[in-house]
C-alpha cells in the first residue's frame, strides 16, 4: 500500500456508543467517504437504492458472495447485509479514507481479507454508562435493552482482535473524531504503508 492510498476505517461499538455521531463528523471532511452497504431486504419508506442501500435479490446478493464481489457480509433475521468489494476499492483508490460502520463479525471478516485496514473499537466510558444511554432514548422495550447489552458483553470480549478502542464521553463525540482522525493520520505515516523509503529518500 502507498501513501496515496486511502484508509479501510472499520468503526464498531455496541449500540448506544455513538458510532453514527461520530462517523458523521468524520465525514464532513473531504478525505473521509463511507461506503453504502448492499442488502436483501426491502427498503423503508424514504429509503433510496443507492444512497441508504443496494437493494439486490437474494439471489443477486448469493452471487456476488459466490464471486467474491462482496468485501464482508453477515446475515441477520434473514436477510444479508454486506459491502460492496469494488466500490470499497474505488474508493480507497481515490486517495480517500473509506469508514465501514459495521458489527464485529464484519470486522473481522475485513481484516482477513483486507489484512491493511484499520480497526477501532468505539467504546462509551463504561457498560453502566452505556445502559443509562440505552435507558435514555426512551425508544425501545426492556427485553430489546437486555438484548443489546447482552450484545455489548459479546462485542467487547473480541476487542483484542481490534487495533485500537476509542472512548466516546458524554458531550464529547468530537473529541473522540478527534481520536479517530489521529489514528489514521499515524497509520498514514506508518513504515508498512510507506515502503522503500531509503531508496526513495536517497534518490529524490
Amino acid at each position: 500500500m502507498t501513501e496515496n492510498k486511502g484508509i479501510m476505517l472499520v468503526v464498531s461499538g455496541p449500540a448506544g456508543s455513538g458510532k453514527g455521531t461520530v462517523n458523521a463528523m468524520l465525514l464532513k471532511r473531504d478525505d473521509f467517504a463511507f461506503s453504502v452497504s448492499a442488502t436483501t431486504r426491502a427498503p423503508r419508506p424514504g429509503e433510496l437504492d443507492g444512497i441508504n442501500y443496494h437493494f439486490i435479490t437474494k439471489e443477486g446478493f448469493i452471487e456476488r458472495i459466490n464471486s467474491g464481489d462482496m468485501l464482508e457480509y453477515t446475515e441477520y433475521c434473514g436477510n444479508f447485509y454486506g459491502t460492496p468489494l469494488k466500490e470499497a476499492e474505488e474508493v480507497l483508490r481515490s486517495g480517500k479514507n473509506l469508514i465501514l460502520e459495521i458489527e464485529v463479525e464484519g470486522a473481522m471478516n475485513v481484516k482477513r481479507k483486507y489484512p491493511d485496514a484499520v480497526l477501532v473499537l468505539l467504546l462509551p466510558p463504561s457498560y453502566s454508562v452505556q445502559e443509562e444511554r440505552l435507558r435514555g432514548r426512551g425508544t425501545e422495550t426492556e427485553e430489546k435493552i437486555l438484548q443489546r447489552l447482552a450484545r455489548a458483553k459479546e462485542e467487547v470480549a473480541l476487542a483484542d482482535c481490534y487495533d485500537y478502542v476509542v472512548y466516546n464521553y458524554d458531550g464529547k463525540a468530537d473529541e473522540a473524531a478527534a481520536h479517530i482522525l489521529s489514528i489514521v493520520d499515524a497509520e498514514k505515516r506508518s513504515i508498512k504503508r510507506n515502503g522503500r523509503v531509503a531508496e526513495k529518500y536517497l534518490n529524490s
